[in-house]
């Protein structure tokens, strides 16, 4: 049994140690060392190339390094009947819910018009809201969602949450569906999206959204870059509709030096940082996919490849 891990350059040198030590005995092997494609039975991959996967002939199990798996999916020539896994994991989880509150508190407090005022050497005090005043949106209330939703109303906030599903979940308001999207757009005067990427969901961030929010909102986007429309996201903002932005993930990564939005002061860039992978937890995670495939017992977080996720 062999296993194939593939990902970028940087990512394969940080991994490497880690599983050669984690997993003593396993046979390994690292992009682009791949040796014998025929041997391979599982894939730890990240956005990996056209055609990799479905050359792979005893392929039984791909695994993602990351939370969606729209990189995967995107492959024209992605073997049928292999079963994909995302990972999800608790560290993860974590990081996410200090990223998503980390960026609402600074839109709440208004964070840009004081980083402007200090620019300008000016002393203002704006009036300010209390947290149990701010009415802050989900979209996306999965795992990630739900968490963030939760370590937010432990401050204060006043949550709700959006999935296509429309889910209940005890303790939260929740909307589902256009109309209920509607609502909760209405009421989000700082709207996270989390959205996993599907047909669906791409340019979901566009003008038509943008419009059915209060008048000065603020955006957070820890989803998909290719979600938003970028275009759209700057005109709202210099029309007053979106006040300031917060954006992890962007349509080409990293981000071009000359892209507007590095010098945009109502922008806050960051590297697509939010919730990276943990090695020494997603191992084990990994692991215990693989010995549960192997054991034929259920395997924990497969995909459903018509939604997407």
């Amino acid at each position: 049994m062999a296993i194939l891990f593939q990902s970028t350059p940087a990512s394969v040198a940080r991994w490497r140690p880690f599983l050669t030590k984690a997993w003593p005995g396993r046979d390994l092997r690292f992009w682009p060392e791949i040796g014998d494609k025929s041997t391979i039975d599982y894939a730890l991959v990240w956005h990996p190339e056209p055609g990799l996967l479905a050359s792979l002939p005893n392929l039984k199990l791909i695994l993602s390094l990351g939370a969606g798996v729209d990189h995967i999916l995107r492959d024209s020539e992605l073997p049928r009947g292999v079963p994909i896994v995302r990972l999800v994991d608790p560290y993860m989880t974590q990081a996410m819910s200090e990223y998503v509150v980390l960026q609402v508190l600074r839109l709440h407090r208004q964070d840009f018009a004081y980083r402007a005022q200090q620019a300008a050497g000016e002393w203002r005090e704006l009036a300010q809201k209390n947290a149990a005043e701010r009415t802050v949106g989900l979209l996306g209330f999965g795992q990630l969602g739900q968490d963030a939703a939760a370590k937010l109303t432990g401050l204060g906030f006043d949550v709700a949450g959006w999935s296509r599903s429309g889910r209940t979940v005890p303790g939260f308001r929740t909307y589902g569906g256009a109309a209920g999207l509607n609502a909760l757009l209405r009421r989000s005067e700082i709207l996270v999206s989390l959205l996993p990427m599907t047909p669906e969901t791409e340019g979901v961030l566009d003008a038509r959204l943008f419009a059915r929010l209060p008048r000065g909102a603020g955006l957070v986007n820890a989803g998909r870059g290719r979600q938003l429309v970028e275009a759209d996201l700057l005109a709202a903002l210099d029309s007053g509709q979106i006040s300031a932005a917060v954006l992890d993930v962007f349509r080409e990564e990293p981000l071009p030096a000359a892209h507007p939005f590095w010098r945009d002061p109502r922008i806050i860039v960051t590297p697509h940082v939010a919730a990276e992978t943990h090695p020494p937890t997603a191992g084990a995670i990994y692991a215990q996919a693989i010995e549960d495939f192997e054991a034929g017992r259920p395997v924990a977080n497969v995909i459903d490849r018509d939604k997407g996720y």
